[in-house]
């Protein structure tokens, strides 16, 4: 069963149409990375999914019923844009409120569990509006599993954390996932998103171009030569006579098309350079979204 199933979704506000027959699936159980530039329709259509908008056309179903169904609406936990809470209240009221507005038997015991599961257990009693940041985001996650949801929906989580509370929220993220927990999360952050994605999709205009899994993700990142060596310069043009693409980035010269370090090192020692360092590696998620921006681009 798919917890998301969206086939030739469209969504009009006015004379613009954000959404253009988008099709999605999302497997239960999966961290789903979806990704895509501003206005490319990612917000409309977590939206869509957590009842907040209604499409234009389309049909969506969550863990294959009809997104408007009750009963599936209440396995749905969302978090898009930031908390909804109240700045002078603390972290426990703010959670105890929203208990009451869904209706929660024994809230004290569940809110208990959602700010054990969030890493934030000795922060019940802050006020909100002294949280930082990362906090704040881990307080809405809270908020979002108050229910006890099987899908959450989390619109940029992860942007405008520091190093640690990216970490944490990380931690928080796959440890929902390995509880059975579905996870539709959205970043701009993609070397963070690539350390936690199961599976992807990148949209664009409206559209998902593209969706695959972390697998078909590491095989289809291009592998590359990373070679730095005393002249640069004159590494560069050397290589450029042998090889087709050739790019500077992060101090290295990336050969792109090699078949092996060897061949580099001997190619480059026959014309006078030596090699100060090599390694083979391969793009990230952020260089193949790029890539494949720049394809689709020219079509």
């Amino acid at each position: 069963m798919k917890a998301i199933e969206i086939k030739s979704l469209t969504k009009n506000f006015g004379e613009k149409q954000a959404l253009k027959g988008l099709n999605m699936t999302v497997p239960v159980g999966s961290i789903y990375g979806f990704i895509g530039e501003n206005g490319s329709g990612k917000s409309t259509t977590e939206k869509i999914i957590c009842g907040l908008i209604h499409p234009s056309g389309g049909e969506v179903k969550l863990f294959g019923k009809d997104y408007t169904d009750a009963d599936v609406r209440a396995k749905v936990g969302v978090l898009i844009e930031a908390p909804g809470c109240f700045a002078n209240y603390s972290v426990w009221n703010n959670l105890m409120l929203q208990a009451a507005n869904l209706s929660i038997k024994n809230p004290e015991e569940e809110i208990r569990k959602v700010l054990k599961l969030v890493r934030m257990e000795g922060a019940a009693g802050n006020k909100f509006k002294n949280c930082s940041l990362g906090m704040k985001q881990r307080i809405g996650i809270a908020m979002a599993l108050l229910g006890d949801p099987e899908l959450l929906v989390l619109d940029e989580p992860i942007n405008g954390l520091d190093a640690d509370g990216m970490r944490i929220m990380r931690e928080v993220l796959t440890d929902l996932a390995s509880r059975g927990r579905t996870i539709l999360v959205s970043s701009h952050i993609l070397g963070e998103l690539e350390k936690i994605a199961t599976h992807y999709g990148i949209i664009r205009g409206g559209k998902m171009i593209k969706e695959m899994t972390a697998t078909e993700l590491e095989a289809g990142c291009r592998t590359f030569v990373a070679v730095t060596a005393k002249d640069m310069i004159k590494t560069k043009t050397i290589l450029q006579g042998k090889y087709s693409r050739i790019e500077e980035e992060n101090g290295y010269i990336r050969v792109y098309g090699a078949t092996n370090p060897e061949e580099i090192v001997t190619y480059l020692y026959e014309n006078g350079i030596l090699v100060s360092e090599i390694k083979t590696a391969k793009i990230g998620l952020e260089e193949y979204y790029i890539d494949l921006m720049k394809e689709k681009g020219a079509n």
